[in-house]
């Protein structure tokens, strides 16, 4: 059993781990186009779309000269291309900044918000998301969800698994790494956050992609805390 005694904040993975990204999106995009008129394969449009997170912010890390891009703009910049692969027609500037910002109203997994509730009784929480500010901000304000404050790459201009996210969360709350747990539903997250010092919390959330998930179906490695939910997580922490 780790020692857990010196942990004062939790900071979460966002997209998968607190939010149903996949079903919340097909949901919403399909209610929206059928009041538009506009048919397309948005299962697949929404599946094509997260496949092409990673490489964009691969390409903001390979482009330092670039400056920093804020998830907003990538995911608009992947949207326009789908649209156009897809042949999705008659898309207005209104229409793709709604489809964007689809991003911003995620439904919460049903136990998110009464275990962070139940955390946040005794520890700082906050998002620690590639999301920009923006983003988790309305997302927050939509699903409910009770952040004491928002930590986003876009403050750190590094996305994650940059080290720059971890070590940058830690200064901001003016802790130690080891007294901050980053808590995720994906194993890479976790090794990069266990790296660079801070503890760990993981949730499986196997089905976050539907028929198409291939990993994080359970912890793959050595975590401080693997529990089923967010309320297993209060349990282990004494909540």
């Amino acid at each position: 059993m780790s020692d857990l005694s010196a942990v004062k904040a939790l900071v979460f993975d966002v997209f998968g781990t607190v939010v149903d990204w996949r079903t919340s999106l097909i949901t919403d995009f399909m209610w929206w186009s059928r009041q538009r008129g506009i048919s397309a394969d948005w299962t697949a449009l929404v599946d094509g779309w997260r496949g092409m997170y990673m490489a964009s912010m691969d390409d903001v890390r390979r482009h330092p000269e670039r400056g920093y891009v804020m998830l907003d703009d990538l995911h608009r910049r992947s949207l326009e291309k789908l649209v156009a692969q897809f042949s999705i027609k008659d898309l207005t500037e209104a229409d793709l900044d709604y489809l964007t910002k689809g991003w911003h109203r995620l439904h919460p997994w049903p136990d998110s918000v009464a275990g962070l509730t139940r955390l946040k009784s005794k520890f700082v929480i906050s998002p620690l998301s590639n999301g920009n500010v923006a983003l988790l901000t309305n997302m927050a304000k939509f699903a409910g969800l009770p952040w004491d404050l928002v930590m986003s790459a876009e403050v750190f201009e590094h996305y994650k698994p940059d080290p720059e996210t971890y070590l940058g969360a830690a200064r901001l709350l003016g802790l130690k790494p080891g007294e901050v747990m980053m808590v995720a539903a994906h194993n890479g997250d976790l090794a990069a956050a266990q790296n660079n010092g801070l503890k760990t919390a993981f949730v499986a959330r196997p089905t976050e992609y539907g028929p198409l998930q291939k990993v994080d179906f359970e912890a793959t490695g050595n975590w401080d805390i693997v529990a089923k939910d967010f309320g297993g997580i209060a349990d282990r922490l004494g909540c």
